[in-house]
C-alpha cells in the first residue's frame, strides 16, 4: 500500500531549514534504502509544504519517519498528516487496475 505524509511548514522554514537539512536528508535516503521512502520533496511556488510518498503495510511508516524527523522535532512543520493512498494506475501502483 501507498501512504502520502504531506508537511505544511512554517513561515520561516527557508531561513531555518539549512541547520537541519543534512540529517533530514540522511533519514529520507535511509529510508528509501529500505524500500519505504518511493519520493519525497518540498512544494514549490510557494514553498509552503512537502510530500512523501511511502510503501508500507500501514501509516506506520509514514509516521515514524515524521516523529524522527528533524523538520518535525525542532518546529520547521506545522502539521502532518498521512493519507493512504489508493494506486491503480503506473508501474509502482500497488493495486494495478487494467481497462477491461
Amino acid at each position: 500500500m501507498h501512504y502520502l505524509l504531506f508537511y505544511e511548514v512554517a513561515d520561516d522554514y527557508i531561513d531555518r531549514r539549512a541547520e537541519f537539512r543534512n540529517i533530514h536528508l540522511k533519514l529520507g535516503w535511509e529510508a528509501a534504502e529500505r524500500g519505504e521512502l518511493v519520493l519525497g520533496g518540498a512544494l514549490a511556488n510557494p514553498p509552503d509544504g512537502a510530500v512523501l510518498l511511502f510503501k508500507g503495510d500501514s501509516p506506520a511508516v509514514a509516521e515514524k519517519f515524521a516523529e524522527a524527523d528533524p523538520y518535525v522535532k525542532n518546529g520547521l512543520v506545522k502539521r502532518w498528516h498521512v493519507r493512504e493512498w489508493t494506486t491503480v494506475v503506473g508501474e509502482l501502483s500497488a493495486n494495478p487496475k487494467r481497462p477491461a
